[in-house]
């Protein structure tokens, strides 16, 4: 909860400002999923697919979060995602433009340029994407990915121009934050887990998050009451066991991630909010 969220599997170099988006969409716990693989040139069984309606009050247009990463002591870089405020339909649709920007700085910058944005075109009603879109620069390497999501076929055609089936309100990896941000979590138990499908590198992916418990943290940026969420893991993964990354999310009406720590492969991470603006509801900071 990435939030700010910010590809999936990081080394400690290669894939730094992809941890920022996973960190704050809560992206890092993906796995394959065995149970709904993803099928090349499958046709759905229905055309006549009724789409999910989400009622929620969690974020609205014109929200921006920013985030600073550093890489042990390091400053080495920033996040920032906002939901713009254009006005935009697909399908007949109201959407909303979320764009995320990864930027590596400082030390980072001398060794490691990293230029990455992800694009998603979320559901306004029911919080899926129609539309995403991946332009990432790290160092001498480069990508561009385009996926199409057909939401009524439960299809999603890559840029490559294959399809592939996928169950409906499936979400990517920038919409799976805000679709976390809908689950009630008033009535939450230690070690509840949530659980949704991701589309992402051409094949379905289960996220799964833990929950915790109730904690008051501060940060530079000032202290929150928040919930704490840890990823469900499998061993041989990027981490080793559930509290090598931790999530600290406002225990508010707006979910925002505040602060997550990794412990990677070598070395660790931090990812905590430095600015805040266009929330839906008041925060849950402690004055």
């Amino acid at each position: 909860m990435n939030l700010l969220a910010l590809h999936l599997f990081l080394t400690y170099k290669f894939k730094l400002m992809e941890l920022t988006f996973i960190l704050a969409g809560l992206l890092i716990t993906m796995q394959p999923a065995k149970s709904q693989p993803a099928h090349e040139g499958e046709e759905p069984k229905s055309t006549k697919t009724e789409l999910p309606s989400i009622q929620q009050s969690s974020f609205q247009k014109g929200e921006r979060l920013e985030y600073d990463v550093s890489y042990g002591w390091i400053d080495a870089g920033e996040a920032i995602i906002e939901i713009s405020n254009e006005k935009k339909t697909i399908a007949g649709r109201d959407v909303m433009h979320v764009i995320g920007k990864g930027n590596s700085r400082g030390t980072f910058n001398w060794f490691f340029k990293v230029r990455d944005t992800y694009e998603t075109y979320l559901d306004s009603d029911g919080i899926f994407p129609w539309i995403f879109v991946r332009d990432i620069e790290e160092g001498n390497f480069k990508m561009k990915q385009y996926y199409t999501f057909n939401q009524f076929k439960k299809t999603v055609k890559t840029d490559k121009g294959k399809e592939h089936q996928v169950p409906v309100g499936v979400q990517d990896m920038i919409s799976a934050f805000y679709y976390a941000r809908t689950f009630d979590y008033s009535n939450a138990q230690p070690n509840q887990v949530y659980e949704m499908s991701v589309f992402l590198d051409n094949e379905l992916w289960p996220l799964r998050i833990r929950y915790l418990r109730k904690e008051r943290i501060e940060i530079d940026n000032g202290t929150y009451d928040c919930m704490v969420f840890v990823p469900v893991v499998q061993e041989g993964r990027i981490f080793k066991k559930e509290e090598d990354m931790m999530v600290w999310v406002t225990d508010d009406e707006n979910k925002i991630p505040v602060l997550a720590k990794a412990k990677i492969l070598v070395g660790s991470v931090t990812m905590e909010l430095r600015n805040y603006s266009g929330l839906a509801n008041p925060v849950a900071k402690v004055d």
